[in-house]
């Protein structure tokens, strides 16, 4: 890399230090593996010269990857058969994993906006002097609390630890939040309010388990393609129950669809459990000795009644009724959502309904049984585990002072670097921007100019910040164009750390290629950061990716997610991932582990709670001017997120349309006089977008389906949040439909 960097020899010795094992040599395990997760026995033609495995960095399924090398870079990737999650299979993004590096677009060098307004390339030595002169006089300006941050569930854990750290306790930033606010800060405080920390209690095995499976606003044969392989291979002929306004793939397969009004879930859950309580089919014994509020929530339920229900839900009562007794005669029920219920209104509320409904029939603890959220990034658990945005790392409370001398202690810091306040959520940095109390933001690894809510009022609100920080693979994002400063970021495959699936299980990302240019793995960029704004020296012992993940067993000892019993990476591989908690002492003779098989939760009192509200209106709901509800969600098993990364695969973009698409329903259609392909104009009160007209009875009558990966679906999304998560709701919004294609022939 010295010969790229013309400032590598003026730098300080602990600077170099820091780019010479950035820059050494790839992972240690390029060779053929033939062990337990390794590739058992192939044909000799198919053998590659070296193999290694790794998680995949798309999704939290957390897939386990063969990455095959040649000449010590990865050429290829392959499904491992004997991984614990996907069993030797995978879906497009697996096999389409490495295509995402080799893109021409990607940030080689680090950009400076020049005072003609164009990003010009500069050496890392001017963007880190950069970095730092304008956030420090931003602080000196209007105070520490004017800078912030917005990062990701995409990064490795030990990434995301050290970012928390650095901004929280080195730099002395106090609002920061990621990405995982728009997709999992639902299920997050959902489970913590009723089990006293943010504990999914599943393992895949139990879609392979349940005779019962009840998905909620979840489509799992297109968002988690490996999971639904998991349900597939379920041999007890289970009763599979979707619950969506939309007749998705997942619905198709479904035994029994449950069709309901967009956002009328807590309603028909509360009416589920009215017919539970009325007929005694419940755990009462269960209930009291491991929970807290059950008989509360049995008289709050007592008002949604059958009749009550259906009108407000759409579900009439014979199916309410059939709903209920089905998990009443299920032996082992799972129930299982999604976005469709994290991205709500009411969400929070939404998702404690469905962990009542499994507290009250006691399937929870068992195999087969749960009340479990599918995550969506690869890392989002690590994030909400060990950011240090929502938690003190390690599930921490930034709010309680033994916890702050616990992590002062561990970190060999002073107390006092640790804020003794709760950061602002994602929304409350975006409305701190508009109100000019936030003048500097740091945004890494994530693409909000495309993904928030209400798209259009935050690309105003970027240019109104004083210095804007995207740290990238690419320097095409919608974010990073926009952006003052951009930093140079290797991607997955080209380093190393840890990601956190959806059922806990902690595996191994490794470096198999060298990143292009001078781009750093986001760990070094923390390192040569915390140096140049002086607070190096705090972060000492963060030597490396596996010497961090030492800290982290040490953050996290005692508590529900103690990991000191993992020794080091090397078991990880040798077990293929292993699930959280493993304390110190722990022989680990199962890899497939649930919570909660002793009855006991993370309340001081081991108990659960129930917790339970009174369902809200729809804060839009359609009206004369706009009267159809627009839905979103995920179009294809190729697409991800923003698309920033499954759209540079050739191969992936055969997979989805190219262009946005609509789902509008055929007799919505011949009353417009739309036909099938047309294009149509898509109007909410936020904003416009055309888009082609695809005509499908998947979709209800008033109602309208489009894929969030576009750049243009947030235009039309409507601002509201949970008020106990403050995620976004994301899923459903008034607006109305217009023929273009009839405007033309007008004209």
């Amino acid at each position: 890399m010295s010969k790229h960097v013309s400032w590598f020899e003026h730098i300080p010795h602990s600077l170099q230090s820091i780019m010479r094992q950035w820059n050494g040599h790839l992972t240690q395990e390029l060779h053929l593996q033939t062990g337990p997760h390794g590739l058992g026995k192939l044909p000799e033609r198919l053998m590659p010269e070296k193999v290694t495995t790794a998680v995949c960095g798309f999704c939290s399924t957390g897939c386990g990857l063969h990455l095959h090398l040649k000449e010590q870079s990865a050429i290829n990737t392959s499904p491992a058969a004997q991984y614990p999650v996907n069993l030797g299979k995978a879906c497009p993004k697996g096999w389409e994993a490495l295509s995402p590096l080799h893109s021409t677009d990607r940030a080689t060098t680090p950009y400076l906006r020049n005072e003609a307004g164009q990003l010009q390339a500069v050496e890392w030595d001017t963007a880190l002097k950069t970095f730092t002169q304008r956030f420090q006089d931003i602080q000196a300006r209007y105070g520490k609390e004017s800078v912030a941050f917005l990062s990701t569930g995409q990064m490795a854990t030990e990434e995301m630890a050290l970012l928390g750290a650095l901004t929280k306790f080195g730099m002395g930033i106090v609002h920061g939040d990621g990405n995982t606010r728009q997709c999992m800060a639902t299920a997050v405080v959902a489970y913590k309010q009723a089990f006293g920390f943010d504990a999914p209690p599943y393992t895949y095995q139990d879609f392979e388990a349940s005779d019962v499976l009840v998905f909620v606003g979840a489509n799992p044969c297109i968002a988690h393609p490996i999971m639904w392989e998991r349900v597939c291979m379920n041999r007890h002929n289970p009763k599979i129950i979707v619950v969506d306004p939309r007749r998705t793939e997942t619905a198709m397969y479904a035994t029994h669809h449950y069709a309901l009004n967009p956002k009328s879930d807590l309603m028909l859950f509360y009416g589920v459990a009215h017919l539970l309580f009325q007929y005694g089919w419940i755990d009462e014994h269960f209930l009291t000795q491991h929970a807290q509020g059950w008989e509360d929530f049995r008289t709050f339920v007592q008002a949604y009644s059958p009749d009550v229900v259906a009108q407000e839900t759409g579900i009439n009562m014979e199916q309410l009724q059939e709903f209920a007794e089905m998990i009443h005669h299920g032996k082992r029920v799972s129930f299982w959502w999604t976005m469709g219920v994290n991205q709500s209104h009411q969400g929070v509320r939404t998702a404690q309904a469905l962990i009542n409904l499994a507290l009250m029939t006691g399937n929870i603890g068992r195999v087969g049984t749960g009340a479990n959220s599918i995550t969506g990034q690869c890392n989002a658990m690590g994030s909400r585990l060990f950011s240090n945005t929502t938690n003190l790392l390690g599930g921490h409370d930034f709010l309680n002072p033994e916890h702050r001398r616990k992590i002062a202690n561990v970190l060999h810091i002073e107390e006092s670097h640790i804020p003794q306040a709760n950061s602002w959520s994602y929304d409350q940095i975006i409305e701190g921007i508009e109100l000019g109390k936030i003048r500097g933001l740091w945004v890494i690894a994530t693409n909000p100019a495309h993904s928030w809510i209400h798209q259009s009022q935050l690309s105003q609100l970027l240019n109104q910040l004083d210095f804007l920080v995207v740290q990238d693979m690419y320097h095409t994002t919608e974010t990073a164009e926009v952006a003052d400063l951009i930093l140079p970021a290797a991607g997955w495959g080209e380093k190393e750390g840890t990601f956190i699936n959806s059922e806990r299980r902690i595996g191994r990302i490794k470096k198999v290629s060298k990143a292009p240019g001078v781009a750093l793995a986001d760990f070094y960029i923390f390192k040569l950061i915390a140096e140049y704004w002086g607070c190096g020296h705090l972060f000492w012992e963060w030597e490396s990716p596996e010497a961090s993940f030492q800290i982290l067993k040490r953050l996290s000892k005692g508590q529900p997610c103690d990991i000191t019993g993992i020794k080091d990476y090397a078991m990880l591989d040798q077990y293929g991932g292993i699930q959280w908690p493993l304390p110190e002492g722990i022989v680990l003779d199962c890899n497939e582990r649930r919570l909660f098989e002793n009855k006991q939760f993370y309340h001081p009192d081991g108990k659960a709670r129930f917790w339970f509200d009174a369902p809200q209106p729809h804060p839009e709901p359609t009206d004369v001017e706009y009267p159809f509800l627009l839905l979103t969600g995920r179009g294809t098993s190729a697409q991800w997120h923003t698309q920033t990364r499954t759209q540079k695969s050739s191969v992936l973009r055969k997979l989805y349309p190219e262009d946005v698409y609509v789902e509008l329903n055929p007799e919505d259609a011949t009353a417009l006089n739309v036909q099938s392909n047309d294009t149509v104009r898509i109007t909410s009160r936020r904003g416009h977008l055309e888009a082609r007209a695809v005509l499908h009875a998947t979709v209800q009558r008033g109602q309208l389906f489009i894929p969030m990966h576009y750049p243009v679906t947030n235009q039309l999304t409507h601002p509201t949040f949970d008020p106990h998560s403050r995620q976004p709701a994301y899923k459903a919004c008034a607006v109305n439909v217009e023929s273009q294609v009839m405007e033309r022939r007008m004209q």
